[in-house]
């Protein structure tokens, strides 16, 4: 269906239904962890539960601990499956500018209003969200087609302050890997980059990923 046959909001729950997400039954999974910034190189264990709550262990640095714990909740977090009407039940969607490449912008009003995405080949390329004081805008470049929905591959942020629109810190470039585990697709590498000279490219690495026994 392209979007002059649709409404906003079904144009844009189709998108929103088309992310790859684990199902209930998720049990966790452990994996190890290889955690590289700049020349350092730091080595441990992670588990995130059936709750999906995240523990790093055998990583004794407490900046690269935090880190790797970041980026494991962040990700299980985005996994989570929550039906389009709990996540946007309050809101509501009105076609916005359609670009070149065939994005088409949906702005949002409501409770979440000053939001805005663009979705293109039934995908979000675009998140523009007020999250916790700030605003992070989010383009997608490229994904990856699990069948089962999509999962970002290449992919920029960005954070403004909601009130003067100035940039807080730099833009970050990220690039995922999954694998397949056990019927669910997991995080197996990710790598960070950003335009600020003073910070280090980042590269979370995760093998040796084993779900845990259903309990």
């Amino acid at each position: 269906m392209t979007a002059t046959q649709l409404s906003a909001r079904d144009f844009f729950r189709s998108a929103y239904e088309n992310r790859y997400t684990w199902d209930s039954n998720f049990p966790g999974y452990t994996a190890d962890v290889t955690y590289k910034r700049g020349d350092q190189v730091f080595t441990g264990q992670l588990k995130i539960g059936k709750d999906l709550s995240a523990e790093v262990t055998g990583v004794t640095d407490e900046e690269a601990k935090k880190a790797i714990h970041g980026q494991a909740w962040e990700v299980a977090i985005h996994r989570v499956r929550r039906s389009f009407e709990q996540t946007h039940g309050n809101n509501t969607f009105a076609y916005g500018e359609t670009d070149p490449d065939g994005a088409v912008e949906i702005i949002v009003g409501g409770k979440s209003e000053g939001d805005r995405y663009k979705v293109r080949n039934n995908e979000v390329s675009l998140v523009h969200r007020h999250i916790h004081g700030v605003v992070v805008t989010i383009h997608t470049f490229s994904s990856h087609d699990t069948g089962e929905g999509y999962l970002s591959h290449r992919y920029d942020s960005v954070y403004h302050d909601p009130k003067t629109g100035e940039q807080k810190g730099g833009k970050s470039e990220f690039e995922d890997d999954y694998e397949k585990v056990g019927g669910y697709f997991i995080l197996n590498r990710r790598i960070i980059q950003s335009d600020d000279a003073t910070q280090p490219q980042q590269e979370f690495i995760f093998s040796n990923i084993q779900l845990l026994s259903q309990e």
